[in-house]
């Protein structure tokens, strides 16, 4: 009896796991519920969505694959792009080709990370302003950082990126590899700024 009651306990307890997985997937796919609750979400897909509309691509929004879902995927070219690193990763395993799309990443710049040609499109003077940011400006922000920061803050805040992006703990490779880069550049023009702020003459020490 005692048997019988644990088996049907295990049976009832895997069912209901079962029944979970399948309605809140943790496997980095992330559901219409859950994915655009943000701003920055929001901002990212209005921008894929007029990128994709102005090179005339058809796409699906929160498409399931690979037992969890993506932000958009392009049915033609079996191209998925997604906001989640964790979902990039995991589709990077698959027949399927992946992009992922940085939250500083402007729609426009998507065309240059697809696996085809796309078309040239302009959407402006504002959106050519974006093109032409410095790189120390995208380094600071890769970083969490303001344009501002001292050369300590950005030592602390790559401490917790690179901890959070690193492939070991869960992290993407090729974030892994942003931050890192992302580092170098701001830390060099953390520096830079520290030096251009010091009245100090060269070779004059400071008394």
């Amino acid at each position: 009896m005692g048997l019988a009651i644990g088996f049907a306990a295990s049976c009832l307890a895997a069912s209901l796991f079962y029944v979970g997985a399948r309605w809140f997937p943790g496997n980095g796919g992330s559901g219409p519920e859950t994915r655009r609750s943000g701003t920055d979400d929001d901002r990212r897909a209005g921008e894929i969505r007029e990128y994709l509309d102005a090179i005339d691509e058809p796409f699906a929004e929160d498409h399931p694959i690979e037992g969890g879902s993506v932000e958009f995927y392009l049915p033609d070219r079996d191209v998925a792009i997604t906001f989640d690193p964790r979902t990039f990763y995991r589709l990077e395993r698959s027949a399927t080709h992946s992009v992922l799309v940085e939250h500083e990443l402007p729609g426009v710049h998507l065309g240059s990370r697809l696996p085809f040609e796309t078309p040239a499109v302009d959407f402006g003077p504002d959106e050519d302003e974006d093109e032409d940011v410095a790189p120390d400006d995208t380094a600071f922000a890769v970083l969490g950082l303001p344009r501002t920061a001292s050369e300590a803050e950005v030592r602390r805040a790559y401490r917790k990126k690179v901890k959070e992006a690193h492939p070991d703990h869960g992290g993407d490779e090729e974030e892994f590899k942003r931050v890192r880069e992302a580092y170098a550049t701001a830390r060099a023009a953390a520096a830079g700024e520290a030096t251009r702020g010091d009245p100090t003459p060269a070779g004059e020490a400071t008394p």
